[in-house]
């Protein structure tokens, strides 16, 4: 390793620079990956490698924000990447100056896993179906010989097991049964897991339960048009419905960079991520003001709650495990977004250094939200009124990680309001179950269909925020409602009526620690301003109900290997390079030791007051499976709320046009009460013929 350090600035000959994009957090382009990759064959000539990562290695936000603040040049252009070497433990890590074309530094790690590719995945099925005692098993399960090419698996990483811990890059092959290609797997599972070597391409192991379960033979549960129109004889009728922009959309795009409703972003993606919002700003009539240098979700959990083995070690860290960037879909106009859609791309590298493009990586658009503001007088018949439409940009992406599909929609709404809404779908993660000999799914399940058990579950998300709320130098606290703490009947609380919003600010590390309870919010706050009407510090504050606690018990795999689960929020000092909270190299970590955010964290005593913070929050859900979620579950939302609080001196949207305002005056003067929307022209009466009729007439009585 001392070897390739020392020759770690030699650069590459013959070959200029790739053109760089012109904001500092673009993402990598082709061109870029293609020049990384030359760059370190080039470095380790005659090594056997395959690569597994190439990333844009974002700028220190000091240097960025001088770049795009104060005019000082632009920082390196530098990507990271990860690599396997043949016969070598571990991986290769290291950094690549675009500019230079130059490996800057480059180092061993022997006991680290990489992030599971979708390369990884698809040569997986391929060495379950050549092995032999998997063939045996098969066999016993009551599948033919000759029927390999109907058997599947969801391959998923290990977790951690103590048999291997990382001396060995591994994935476990959850077995199932198709009669046919097009039939969905999930409903005939298979009750042995191989164990599959990566690196070797070969199934070293197989775990066998001491009770046998044969595949089932009921038909398979199966969710395509052509199976509904089977099963019931014909889909629904329904009308379409359509979103028309005439006039195109109000979002500008400057190249990744957004600006919206007073809104400036960038948006940026990278393979373990995926989205990635930063340096979000706020145009207060003149006066652009910073909300957030950097929000993404950083890590994800989905522990299983089966406690017979193998399904103890069955929990996906999903995002660390195998990336939502990795995993991200191709979106389709008209089914996944539905509209006037401006779409971005995202670019990866395969494992030889080639690059992988994903069309349609993210969508942008718009979509009316309902009301934004409605006020009517009833004083006369309710015709003094102002009603102003809220239309919102979003911003999204969805990506699969085996059997579930996760939606992620970041809303930004003209009220200033940041909100995230999760869609969680796809197919439930099946087992067999031997229910004709008696077997309960309950209580670690719930049995969705014959001979299939589907397993309690959870799914917890890590938001990372990176607030610079108007400005740097921010802290962090929380909010809770409270009765008045003065009894009924004393001077203070005569009624026992009273209440109040009880607020604690955060000094340390340890004081941040808090759990979700009873209506509690968490406001990040600019101590050093205060708001010229109400006095207080202008915030963001966070609104998240949906705040299950981590149900794995402390000392277990899942509770060990997500440190960051075990409180709904908390807060650390930032520090460069503080991403991701299970660790840089997630797969195969057993969850020992002073890694990710446990590392971070330290002792708690760390000072959080009028610093440069980041914060992390715990949300999700607890899943208990039912039938209605099978054999395709349908969506199930999730949502939190980042809004203003103090920070503007008034509704910051009263400025956005109304779809109808009258005033009272007005209301007097006009004929008939006849009053039409200002805007919309294409909506109309469902059944009724009113064509003589304002679409927004009013009539009062004389």
């Amino acid at each position: 390793m001392e070897r390739l350090n020392q020759f770690a600035s030699q650069t590459s000959a013959s070959a200029a620079p790739p053109t760089r994009p012109p904001h500092a957090l673009d993402p990598l382009t082709v061109d870029e990956i293609r020049a990384v990759s030359t760059v370190v064959k080039n470095f380790l000539a005659g090594h056997e490698i395959s690569f597994n990562t190439i990333t844009l290695k974002e700028p220190p936000k000091t240097a960025y924000l001088a770049w795009k603040d104060n005019g000082a040049p632009i920082p390196p252009r530098i990507a990271y990447f990860v690599i396997i070497e043949a016969g070598c433990p571990g991986i290769k890590e290291g950094f690549v100056d675009l500019g230079t074309l130059s490996v800057v530094s480059i180092k061993e790690l022997k006991t680290v896993q990489p992030i599971i590719t979708v390369e990884d995945l698809c040569s997986t099925e391929e060495i379950i179906r050549k092995d032999p005692h998997v063939i045996e098993q098969c066999v016993i399960s009551g599948v033919p010989a000759d029927q390999m090419d109907h058997i599947y698996c969801d391959p998923w990483t290990i977790g951690y097991d103590e048999r291997w811990g990382t001396s060995r890059r591994l994935q476990q092959a959850l077995m199932y049964y198709r009669n046919n290609e097009d039939d969905s797997h999930y409903s005939h599972p298979l009750d042995f897991c191989p164990i599959v070597d990566m690196n070797l391409k070969k199934v070293i192991y197989i775990d066998i339960p001491n009770r046998r379960r044969k595949v089932s033979t009921i038909p398979n549960a199966n969710y395509m048009p052509k199976d509904m129109i089977k099963k019931y004889g014909k889909l629904r009728e329904e009308k379409p419905i359509n979103i028309s922009q005439p006039e195109g959309v109000s979002f500008k795009m400057d190249g990744n960079c957004i600006s919206w409703n007073n809104f400036t972003l960038h948006i940026g993606f990278n393979y373990r991520e995926g989205l990635v919002l930063s340096d979000i700003r706020y145009n207060d009539h003149g006066n652009v003001r910073p909300l957030f240098h950097r929000i993404s979700l950083s890590e994800m959990i989905v522990p299983y709650g089966n406690p017979d083995h193998p399904h103890q070690r069955k929990h996906a860290l999903d995002i660390g495990e195998y990336g939502a960037g990795y995993m991200t879909n191709p979106l389709s106009l008209g089914c996944d977004c539905k509209g006037v859609i401006h779409y971005l791309d995202a670019h990866f590298t395969d494992r030889k250094g080639e690059p992988i493009t994903v069309k349609h990586a993210v969508c942008i658009h718009e979509e009316d939200d309902g009301l934004l503001c409605k006020h009517s007088d009833f004083r006369d018949s309710f015709a003094t009124a102002i009603v102003t439409r809220s239309t919102k940009l979003i911003i999204s992406q969805i990506f699969t990680a085996a059997n579930y599909e996760y939606c992620i929609y970041w809303g930004f709404m003209q009220d200033g309001t940041i909100k995230l809404d999760l869609k969680l779908t796809g197919i439930l993660n099946t087992y067999v179950l031997d229910d004709d000999n008696g077997e309960k799914a309950q209580p670690w399940g719930c049995r969705v269909y014959p001979h299939v058990n589907a397993h309690n579950h959870q799914h917890l998300f890590a938001l990372r925020l990176h607030p610079r709320i108007d400005g740097d130098g921010n802290s962090a606290g929380m909010a809770d409602p409270r009765p008045s703490p003065y009894p009924i009947g004393s001077p203070q609380n005569m009624y026992g009526n009273a209440w109040y919003s009880h607020s604690t600010e955060f000094h340390t590390a340890e004081e941040s620690v808090t759990d979700a309870a009873g209506g509690r919010t968490w406001d990040l706050f600019n101590p050093n301003k205060v708001n010229a009407h109400s006095g207080l510090h202008p915030s963001y504050k966070l609104v998240s109900f949906q705040c299950p606690p981590m149900l794995a018990q402390p000392g277990s795999l899942p509770y060990k290997r997500a440190p960051w689960a075990h409180h709904t929020f908390s807060v650390i000092p930032y520090k460069e390079d503080r991403l991701y909270p299970s660790g840089d190299h997630v797969p195969q970590w057993s969850g020992d030791g002073m890694v990710g955010y446990r590392k971070w964290y330290g002792d708690g005593k760390d000072d959080i007051w009028n610093k440069d913070i980041l914060c992390f929050h715990v949300f999700g859900i607890s899943h208990v499976p039912a039938p209605e979620d099978f054999p395709m579950m349908p969506s199930e939302p999730i949502a939190l709320l980042i809004r203003p609080r103090n920070f503007f001196l008034e509704n910051p949207s009263m400025d956005v046009p109304p779809s109808y305002a009258l005033t009272t005056s007005e209301a007097r003067e006009a004929k008939n009460r006849e009053i039409h929307s200002l805007t919309d022209t294409s909506s109309r009466y469902a059944f009724e013929d009113t064509s003589e009729l304002g679409c927004c007439t009013r009539f009062t009585k004389d």
